[in-house]
């Protein structure tokens, strides 16, 4: 049983309110996280050793059909691979703003890989799906080992659609992939339908039915579920409607922690959510 205090009550998808999956006008200062971010992500590729980096690969055609690789200090192969999948409601971002949340598991010798993805308006979310898919088989032939999806929001989204049953991968990926950390994840797609934000993304029924992971059996592999106890209450609610629809998962939800700073805990090797997302490869 979990047991919590959120920071606001959480409300039911029924009540449409058009700032419900607005963040940065809900969190102090929350505009610089913007600029933030890749500067913490530039300063981590100027550390990590250069040699352990392998920045820009193609994984399709597309311009941003590409990724980042960055591999543990240590000379032996990596104990696994990390894939993280950003955030941004499928309209912005990229791998070059998230390199440093690739620290804490690097710590614990496993490869970590980011890549970018085409966005919304110019693709559909399906697209974009298809796009990941595509990209996980070249994802994987860099490292040896067990699979992490991990993603935030939109990403987190992403990393839960990659085990729906609709999702096609070559067997001996799907068979790597032994767990998912779904950061603030969009599970369901239902409720953006009448939200501003529709314009870009241009989801129609059809589509949200099928892009939405909750709507889709329980996957084989581990799943935890992280989200912040300040964070807007839909993303609450769309967390533990997940934990609730798949009901092995595991839910977490930090007290304090908003939609933005819920992800410092990947560059720490001691966080919980890193132990946790690295626990999901023993089964």
């Amino acid at each position: 049983m979990l047991n919590w205090t959120p920071d606001e009550p959480a409300k039911g998808p029924a009540v449409i309110d058009p700032t419900s999956y607005d963040n940065a006008d809900f969190i102090p200062d929350g505009e610089s996280y913007f600029d933030r971010w890749p500067a913490a992500a530039e300063a981590f590729r100027q550390h990590h050793p250069e040699a352990q980096q392998r920045l820009d690969r193609p994984y399709g055609p597309g311009e941003r059909e590409k990724y980042d690789l960055f591999l543990p200090e240590r000379a032996s192969p990596p104990e696994g691979l990390f894939v993280f999948l950003h955030g941004g409601f499928w309209r912005m971002s990229g791998r070059k703003d998230w390199s440093h949340l690739a620290t804490g598991v690097l710590a614990h010798g496993w490869a970590v890989a980011i890549p970018s993805y085409p966005l919304a308006p110019h693709v559909h979310i399906a697209e974009i799906t298809r796009a990941v898919a595509r990209a996980l088989p070249v994802l994987a032939a860099e490292a040896a080992g067990p699979i992490v999806l991990s993603g935030h929001s939109a990403g987190g989204h992403l990393a839960l659609r990659m085990v729906c049953p609709d999702v096609t991968l070559p067997p001996d990926v799907r068979s790597r992939i032994r767990g998912i950390l779904a950061i603030s994840p969009l599970a369901d797609l239902n409720p953006l339908l009448m939200l501003p934000m529709n314009e870009h993304l241009q989801i129609d029924a059809v589509e949200a039915e099928r892009e939405s992971p909750i709507l889709h059996p329980e996957p084989d592999c581990g799943v935890q579920v992280e989200v912040g106890g300040a964070e807007r209450p839909s993303f609450i609610d769309q967390a533990i409607r997940l934990a609730d629809a798949w009901q092995r998962s595991d839910l977490t939800i930090t007290p304090g922690k908003h939609h933005f700073d819920i992800l410092d805990a990947l560059e720490s090797p001691d966080s919980a959510m890193v132990r946790k997302a690295l626990a999901l490869a023993a089964g």
